[in-house]
């Protein structure tokens, strides 16, 4: 799928929601000053614990979603279909199944939203560049928003970055910097962050944080955009790397629940390729590393964060390991269905039907499913026969 994106778009001067008080540690509580960087909590990274920021608001603030900002830069993402499967609920044996599909962003993924936050804060505090750790269509989103921004970005990718990658990379004007390995991605933009006039978007910190806190905050939009175009799902399954997404709709369904929108949380479900958080979840250490391999080149990777376990715990979801060939298979069910899915967000099927088998979804239920690309720049398409 192709997916226009505007060459430059009208400068803005953001302004910053009044009700935006700073950032807050996900564990503790403890309040800090908004800034470029993102190190996480030094309270509790004093006690050997290492968990990152999110917005905070006024306590009398009661609307949903709560966005740090009240104007900012955007090329028009958000608003991205949801579509009824009565033919898939009925084979999986659901009473209603959804499909949000975040590929109808504006360059074809979900961190569109994520990245116009992220752009929107390099305006606010002056920025001139946007630095950030991806190999994928985090990489494609910030280029293109960069460039629309009249901001200069670098990306440090991986050495085999697959090449539809590469190639909308250098279209938008993006400087690519090759590393082998996460630790020499990371050690990067670190670098970056640390110098006047740069924003780090993604994560850079080992044990892992995840990626700017106010970014995130882009992602909790759909959580309305569900309630309204579908109601409230029971289940939501999420591919997962290391977790923006999902904690971004509990943060949203948070939101509406405190609003008094909502009556429930709705249980979230995070989706790996090889047992990482399954092993957090377990007992495993949460800043341990656990290492595999994988042809769902979105959500791979060896780190957990705070964030995605507390959007599982916080909501009584869990983690569900679903492998290659399970996901190539439910990407065959989806074209037959007409879906188009990069192959970690077809896996949210097989997610789905592992819940089913353990009874941990009920037939009564309604279950929706994040589709977080296409599978137009996905490497591992066509899937083999």
């Amino acid at each position: 799928m192709t997916h226009p994106v505007c060459a430059l778009a009208q400068p803005i001067r953001p302004i910053r929601n009044p009700l935006l008080r700073g950032l807050q540690c996900l564990r503790c509580d403890a309040e800090y000053p908004i800034r470029l960087a993102h190190e996480g909590c030094p309270a509790c990274r004093a006690e050997g614990v290492h968990v990152g920021l999110r917005a905070s608001y006024r306590a009398d603030a009661t609307s949903a979603p709560l966005m740090p900002y009240a104007r900012g830069f955007s090329l028009g993402e958000g608003g991205t279909p949801l579509y009824a499967m009565p033919d898939l609920a009925r084979r999986f044996g659901v009473a209603r199944l959804s499909f949000k599909d975040e590929s109808c962003n504006p360059t074809g993924s979900h961190k569109d939203r994520m990245t116009a936050i992220g752009v929107t804060q390099a305006l606010d505090f002056g920025a001139h560049t946007l630095v950030l750790a991806s190999s994928g269509n985090a990489a494609v989103s910030a280029a293109h928003y960069a460039q629309a921004a009249g901001l200069a970005c670098e990306v440090a990718t991986y050495d085999g970055m697959p090449a539809a990658y590469a190639r909308a990379l250098d279209a938008a004007g993006a400087r690519r910097f090759a590393f082998a390995d996460n630790a020499g991605r990371w050690a990067f933009v670190r670098e970056r962050a640390a110098l006047a006039g740069y924003f780090a978007l993604t994560n850079y910190s080992l044990p892992a944080l995840g990626s700017a806190p106010l970014a995130i905050e882009g992602y909790k939009p759909i959580a309305d955009e569900c309630l309204e175009q579908g109601g409230l799902p029971d289940h939501v399954v999420v591919p997962t790397a290391r977790g923006d997404l999902a904690w971004g709709l509990f943060a949203g369904f948070r939101d509406l629940l405190v609003a008094g929108r909502i009556a429930k949380l709705p249980r979230i479900w995070a989706v790996e390729p090889f047992a990482r958080l399954s092993r957090v979840l377990e007992g495993g250490a949460l800043d341990a590393d656990y290492p595999g391999r994988t042809a769902q080149f979105s959500t791979a990777g060896a780190t957990v964060t705070y964030l995605q376990w507390q959007a599982v715990a916080a909501t009584g979801g869990g983690a569900v390991v679903v492998g290659d060939d399970q996901a190539r298979a439910s990407r065959r069910l989806l074209a037959q269905a007409r879906v188009s899915a990069e192959l970690c967000a077809a896996g949210g099927l097989a997610a789905l039907s592992q819940l089913r088998e353990r009874s941990a979804i009920a037939a009564d239920e309604h279950v929706l499913l994040m589709l977080t690309a296409d599978a137009s720049r996905d490497p591992s398409w066509p899937d083999p026969v």
